[in-house]
């Protein structure tokens, strides 16, 4: 496995510069793992198929489902690509590496638990403020368009918000300068976390029943359905956050109902 990642990076690392793959790669791994984990998820509503996992009742029509891909398409091009490009100085500066020889799997998997645990801590404090009344109304509201959540609308946000809150996925990385393939393997893993958590579906095969203090899809689907200012559940990954600052009694009250 090591020999085979070895020569695709040699690959890589031979034909393109730097720049190409921490900006360009970055940019098409992103929309292929982003679109290739939410996309299903409007067939599924779309069909059905599989109904009796989806949270809540209520079906996104066609029309609102294509304003989200359209509005997407939209701002990834015309906002993540012009910042990743921006922030490569950045990165190279504090350290970023394409070059042999590649980390060890421990230090990748050390560094993004790190990424995981500051960029939740980072998240869960930008999301309160975004919940604010001005931020709200002026900023947050357009990622909240959708009480229905789908996989794709889990990007879906003004791109003040793309920008702010795009802080807490970068802040990690930034700190530690990690090697470019950490780096890719760090964004594919928030991507598939937090289309799951937007997706509307929860499986018996859903990550949250399995890994404690994982969030997911039940816990991030209160909160688009309640009203911003009773919401809660502010935390983009865990649970622990919301649970010691108790900005999840509501949540809990109404999974302690259901069980009785």
């Amino acid at each position: 496995m090591d020999s085979l990642v070895e020569s695709g990076w040699q690959y890589l690392v031979t034909h393109f510069s730097d720049f190409q793959l921490a900006c360009i790669g970055s940019f098409i791994i992103h929309e292929s793992v982003f679109f290739l984990s939410g996309l299903p998820f409007i067939y599924l509503e779309r069909t059905g198929l599989l109904s009796n996992y989806k949270i809540q009742a209520k079906n996104n029509t066609p029309e609102a489902q294509g304003k989200c891909i359209t509005r997407l398409l939209l701002y990834h091009i015309c906002v993540n690509l012009p910042l990743m490009m921006a922030s490569y100085p950045v990165f190279k500066f504090m350290g970023m590496k394409c070059s042999f020889p590649l980390p060890s799997w421990k230090v990748v998997s050390a560094q993004i638990l790190f990424y995981f645990i500051i960029e939740d801590f980072v998240f869960y404090w930008g999301h309160r403020i975004l919940h604010t009344k001005w931020l709200y109304k002026n900023v947050h509201s357009v990622h909240h368009e959708y009480a229905t959540p789908f996989g794709l609308t889990s990007e879906y946000a003004h791109p003040a918000e793309i920008l702010f809150l795009g802080f807490a996925t970068i802040v990690g990385p930034a700190l530690t300068g990690p090697h470019l393939i950490t780096l890719w393997l760090w964004m594919m893993l928030r991507v598939i976390e937090t289309v799951e958590a937007h997706c509307g579906y929860h499986f018996p095969w859903s990550p949250s029943n399995f890994l404690p203090l994982y969030g997911g899809a039940d816990f991030h689907d209160y909160h688009h359905r309640l009203l911003y200012t009773k919401s809660g559940n502010y935390s983009s990954t865990f649970v622990y956050m919301d649970w010691i600052f108790g900005t999840d009694k509501g949540y809990r009250k109404l999974k302690a109902l259901k069980e009785t």
